[in-house]
């Protein structure tokens, strides 16, 4: 027998150790089977489990379980990221507190902290994702620092440098000064910001006046190599060619023609510091103007600016050459205005565009072979919606700075040669250089960016160069499961690295889940305190309450909004099976099942919930091959909680005390076998009460798990759609009885005559169901109309499929009720008088508490909903009166 109590913390600790004991999530190459392979988004390695996780990685976890059942050999590939900039910056922090400077180990010695790290504190969130249930493939786990995939790393290097995609060159990147790195686009967080728009005026060489331009970054002028107009823009096409005397600096520069002016903004003039914007480099590399990096990989002014403003800090230099160019009467005006600030997302820093030596892969070529294979719908968008922003991306696509000036990572398997200055790559170390065989060589000091591991992660878990049996039937994988916000950083070059080093799709399906916001919409984070912590989430409610309550709550592809209350729901649900699984044991104590129940003539009840369990099953399957996995969870919920527990457990009852023995063994046959169908469609979302719930149903044989268990497939011979309309009319002549009763002050016990108009269908199927019609709605008899036109004194109750009347003589004296109703209404003026007094007088709504006046205002529309509804009831009765 069941516990009375659903226990969540006692049955989740015993059964996932068994599931992972027990080898139920490995996966195998199978020829018999057809693969469904996920790999994980791998967290960053010092990560911890957030509400992000939760939601995408129970909808992984969904797809996995039904997929299993449906009798696929399924591979779910967990591992994490070593997060480059992250990882190493955790390090340093421990250090520090330790009392040693990073700054002063050697390369080595600091690798060495950070491996020490990782396997002491790294990887936390990989256990954490056991406690919501994941059904990893653990003895697959991978890191993107260990040997295979360091290996597919540095092959991917070699194929891309032997092919000249991947070169060194100076270029514009994103700099941090507190890191001393660059870094990617994705590692910068934006943020706008009050700052001013400074007009500075810098002189004609010849003497004959000026030009104003405006700019944010006053202290970049000091490496302006020119200034730029819009070829179109007529002001100043006599000027185009002349020279400008650079303020502060005394260098002359040149008046250039370039198409990326915009003439609209401040004056049409814009100054031209290569070394120090995109877009000023773009101009450079067209115009052939020179570059001059006026900072140091600190952010401090370097030789190449003027005595005056050397080694001050950039924002220190900013002030500084505005209030030196107000002195000399070269700034014209300050204006307030709003910047686009951005940010290292580690160290909150102000980045620096910054021109230094990196190594780029050029993407282009692969860019057109990754859009060509969505746009074919060989890898299919799930909301279709976010193709256009991939094709956004892929074509304006850049050249991809893939080095970071870090230790941690995959280092630049690239030598210099002393001797002869020439390069030599090499996926094993080198040794000697590749052109003049001398063994003067230095490895490039730089490490790879973190995705440049991740981009292979499809293939590269799978053993990739070696050309492995797990490589050959686990790939491509199936479905890819993350967020929208990581489209180009990792979809889009994940499918470009599949077709360029595989030939093939890296997926077929990606689905892109919504953020998860706190209750105000807002993004959760730490700073904010709006981050729950999910462990203690499913401590207090259940893995099972958390999983299902963020994919019921969470709609196809959109933002869900979440707080602690919204997993009540899941909670409820999980009493609610819990109960009803109670209920089979306690109804039927005694009785033994008629397993042969389905080849006994059904009863209206018993073809009501095989075909609406049937018509779910149809739905959710479809709902989940669809990725509408809110849709899957909403209709199960509806099927368990509705119609089964709210309405058959209430028609089984009266039909139950009704039968004979053999009618009771068949009774509880179907019922269990409609509870085992319903558990196999739970399992995915709700694992934990589920197994546990399955295991009570019957006794099972070791090794028999319900994950193993078939998916339900839908009998279509079983779904009748008419039999379930007529039984929703049943339900509602149920609930309108009893709503009556209630709203006339009347009895439980008061029993009513039903007149219908329905046709002989329906008047057949009300023979079969009258004993549980006439025991719930409360009847003495019913009777048929040949036409629509009930006797005076009935009152409508609104079906679907056909038209009934309650007979409401004998129970009502009209007069009498309307005096009861006009006396309680004289009360409620009364009292919404006084409340409409207090909320009128402007004095008590400025001086009263807050939380007063809100309770006033509740109270006041209260007392409006009651007075609304008696003098509806008012108008109901007049009219029942008068038929």
């Amino acid at each position: 027998m069941l516990e009375k109590h659903y226990d969540h913390e006692a049955i989740e600790s015993r059964w996932y150790p068994e599931w992972e004991n027990q080898k139920l999530f490995r996966a195998e190459v199978n020829p018999d089977k057809e693969p469904y392979t996920v790999v994980i988004p791998p967290p960053n390695v010092t990560g911890m489990l957030h509400m992000g996780h939760v939601l995408n990685n129970t909808i992984q976890d969904i797809l996995i379980r039904w997929k299993k059942m449906e009798g696929y050999e399924t591979c779910w590939v967990p591992g994490t990221d070593h997060a480059g900039i992250a990882t190493q910056s955790k390090v340093e922090e421990g250090l520090r507190a330790k009392g040693i400077d990073p700054k002063t180990l050697s390369r080595e010695a600091f690798l060495e902290h950070v491996w020490n790290w990782k396997e002491n504190y790294g990887g936390i969130i990989i256990k954490q994702l056991r406690k919501l249930g994941c059904s990893c493939d653990w003895d697959r786990e991978r890191f993107t620092m260990d040997d295979g995939l360091s290996h597919a790393v540095l092959e991917v290097f070699k194929q891309l440098y032997d092919k000249k995609l991947v070169y060194r060159g100076k270029y514009i990147v994103n700099w941090c000064p507190a890191l001393q790195t660059a870094l990617s686009d994705d590692e910068v967080e934006r943020e706008t910001r009050d700052s001013f728009l400074w007009h500075l005026k810098y002189p004609l060489s010849d003497g004959s006046g000026h030009l104003v331009v405006a700019t944010t970054r006053p202290e970049t002028m000091l490496g302006d190599t020119a200034v730029a107009v819009n070829p179109s823009d007529e002001r100043y096409q006599h000027l185009i060619g002349k020279t400008l005397k650079l303020p502060l600096v005394d260098r002359e520069i040149p008046i250039i023609a370039h198409r990326l002016v915009d003439a609209e903004f401040g004056t049409g003039c814009v100054k031209v510091t290569p070394a120090h914007s995109k877009e000023d480099f773009e101009m450079a590399q067209d115009t052939d103007v020179p570059m001059i990096v006026v900072m140091d990989r600190r952010g401090i002014m370097n030789d190449r600016v003027p005595e005056a403003f050397r080694g001050m800090d950039r924002f220190e230099c900013r002030k500084a050459v505005v209030k030196a160019m107000d002195e000399l009467g070269f700034l014209l005006k300050t204006e307030p205005h709003k910047v686009s600030v951005g940010l290292c997302y580690r160290t909150k820093d102000v980045i620096e565009p910054y021109l230094s030596e990196q190594w780029f892969i050029r993407m282009e070529p692969m860019a057109k072979k990754a859009l060509q294979v969505v746009e074919d719908g060989e890898i299919k968008f799930h909301p279709e919606r976010w193709v256009n922003t991939y094709r956004h991306w892929l074509e304006n696509i850049r050249d991809w700075c893939i080095s970071r000036q870090l230790k941690w990572g995959h280092r630049i398997p690239v030598w210099y040669c002393d001797d002869c200055h020439g390069e030599t790559c090499s996926v094993v170390p080198a040794e000697v250089c590749s052109h003049c065989g001398s063994a003067k060589i230095q490895q490039d000091p730089d490490v790879m960016d973190t995705w440049a591991s991740s981009w292979l992660w499809p293939f590269s878990v799978f053993g990739w160069p070696e050309k492995t049996a797990d490589l050959n039937y686990f790939y491509p994988t199936s479905t890819l499961v993350t967020a929208a916000d990581i489209i180009f950083f990792w979809v889009a070059r994940m499918i470009m690295s599949g077709t360029e080093f595989m030939e093939e799709i890296p997926f077929k399906d990606v689905y892109f889940n919504g953020i998860v916001r706190d209750e105000e919409g807002r993004k959760m984070s730490k700073t904010l305190g709006n981050s729950p912590d999910p462990l203690d989430i499913i401590k207090k409610y259940g893995a099972d309450a958390l999983r299902f309550s963020m994919v019921y709550n969470t709609p196809f592809g959109e933002d869900t909004r979440y707080s602690d209350k919204s997993c009540e729901l899941g909670r409820s649900f999980c009493t609610k099976i819990w109960n009803a699984n109670r209920f089979l044991q306690m109804t039927f104590e005694d009785v033994t099942a008629d397993d042969n129940w389905a080849a006994q003539q059904p009863d209206m009840v018993g073809r009501w919930i095989i075909s609406r369990l049937n018509t779910t099953i149809q739905e959710m399957t479809t709902d989940l091959s669809e990725f509408r996995l809110a849709n899957a969870a909403v209709r199960i919920y509806n099927f368990f909680w509705g119609d089964f527990c709210d309405w058959y457990v209430e028609f089984v009852k009266p039909l139950q005390k009704e039968a004979d023995a053999a009618g009771r063994a068949v009774l509880l046959g179907r019922t269990r076998a409609v509870i085992d169908q319903c558990l196999r469609l739970l399992h995915p979302f709700m694992p934990f009460v589920t197994e546990e719930l399955w295991h009570h149903l019957d006794p099972r044989n070791d090794g028999q798990y319900l994950v193993n268990q078939n998916w339900p497939t839908p009998d279509t011979d079983a779904i009748q759609p008419d039999v379930e309309t007529f039984v929703g009319a049943v339900k509602g002549v149920i609930t309108g009885c009893r709503a009556i009763r209630k709203s006339y002050g009347l009895p439980n016990s008061a029993k009513f005559d039903l007149y219908l108009f329905a046709d002989e269908q329906q008047q057949g199927y009300l023979e079969e169901i009258k004993p549980v019609l006439f025991k719930l709605a409360g009847l003495n008899q019913t009777h048929f109309l040949s036409e629509d036109n009930a006797p005076q004194g009935c009152t409508a109750i609104v079906v679907e499929g056909m038209n009934a009347y309650v007979d409401l003589r004998g129970h009502l004296d009209i007069d009498a009720e309307l005096g009861k109703i006009d006396t309680k209404l004289a009360k409620l003026e009364k009292e919404i008088g006084g409340l409409r007094g207090r909320l009128n007088n402007k004095k008590f709504v400025d001086s009263a508490p807050e939380a007063v006046v809100a309770k006033t205002r509740a109270d006041f529309e209260e007392l409006e909903r009651q007075i609304e509804t008696l003098r509806q009831t008012r108008e109901d009765l007049k009219e029942l009166g008068q038929a």
